[in-house]
């Protein structure tokens, strides 16, 4: 049978043991709590271009405090270019003003470690005429205006494919910087004619063309509405929706995800809805 002394000697190392456990465990909350409770204790700053973007985040700002106990201080900008520097440098914990193909091309192009982790809005592409009041009336060999930036001409040319009207060769996806010209066109039955012109100018050359694409923002000052008078538009699906984005190290931490929820909450939608008409569309 042990002796007392034993069982003491015994006992020792494990109590010892426990306890060391135990503030392991503290430890390891304490670190799960602090990161929680990160994005309540601290101003998030988050950038924005000046217009729809900063209008919207001025809501989703009113849910996260609600929602979330996020506190947010919203960082305006007049470029598409300082906000991801700032992001990427540490002075903002997150933006939103930017799509997934703009965004990669930063990264490729500048070495940024950001990461896009929500969608938020899109200003849908549009193919406006004044000839034809449907897609399926354009008749064979149609001229059709397009952006000449690479990035809105190959939103173009994809906004045609996936209407069916051409096919474009394989390997194109904008989202890694690959993106489409008329050479690229595969197949093209209706014989369409693409022309390409500067972007700001398409809304002036409907009476030239047959229908002519034309970015939301442009549509809107040439007196067009993006909702009502398309013959056909991109819609929240496309890649060229807008989105949240943050510094990589950050995408796992639990305000990001309660910022993204605050900005994809059915208050912020119907904002949207309301607000812009039409002329730009949720895209969660």
């Amino acid at each position: 049978m042990p002796t007392v002394s034993f069982l003491i000697r015994l006992v020792r190392p494990i109590r010892h043991v426990l306890r060391a456990a135990a503030v392991s465990l503290l430890v390891v909350g304490a670190a799960h709590a602090a990161d929680s409770a990160q994005g309540a204790n601290k101003v998030l700053k988050v950038g924005v271009t000046s217009g729809p973007h900063e209008e919207i985040f001025e809501v989703v700002k009113q849910v996260a405090e609600r929602e979330y106990g996020l506190h947010i201080q919203i960082v305006s900008f007049n470029d598409y270019i300082q906000p991801d520097a700032a992001l990427d440098a540490g002075d903002l914990d997150a933006n939103s003003y930017q799509h997934r193909p703009f965004l990669a091309s930063q990264i490729r192009a500048r070495g940024y470690h950001l990461v896009g982790i929500g969608r938020t809005w899109i200003g849908p592409l549009g193919l406006y005429s004044k000839k034809y009041r449907h897609f399926a009336d354009l008749p064979d060999g149609a001229r059709i205006g397009i952006p000449n930036d690479p990035a809105n001409e190959s939103r173009a040319l994809l906004l045609q494919q996936k209407a069916g009207a051409i096919t474009l060769r394989s390997g194109i996806d904008p989202v890694t910087g690959i993106n489409a010209t008329p050479l690229d066109i595969a197949s093209n039955p209706k014989h369409f004619r693409f022309t390409e012109v500067d972007a700001a100018q398409l809304p002036r050359t409907l009476d030239d063309f047959d229908a002519a694409t034309v970015n939301a923002d442009y549509a809107i000052k040439a007196g067009l509405d993006p909702a009502r008078d398309p013959i056909l538009r991109e819609d929240g699906s496309s890649v060229y929706a807008c989105l949240i984005a943050v510094r990589a190290q950050d995408a796992g931490k639990p305000w990001v995800r309660e910022l993204v929820s605050a900005y994809q909450s059915n208050e912020v939608r119907q904002f949207i809805l309301t607000r812009y008409k039409g002329a730009i569309i949720p895209a969660f």
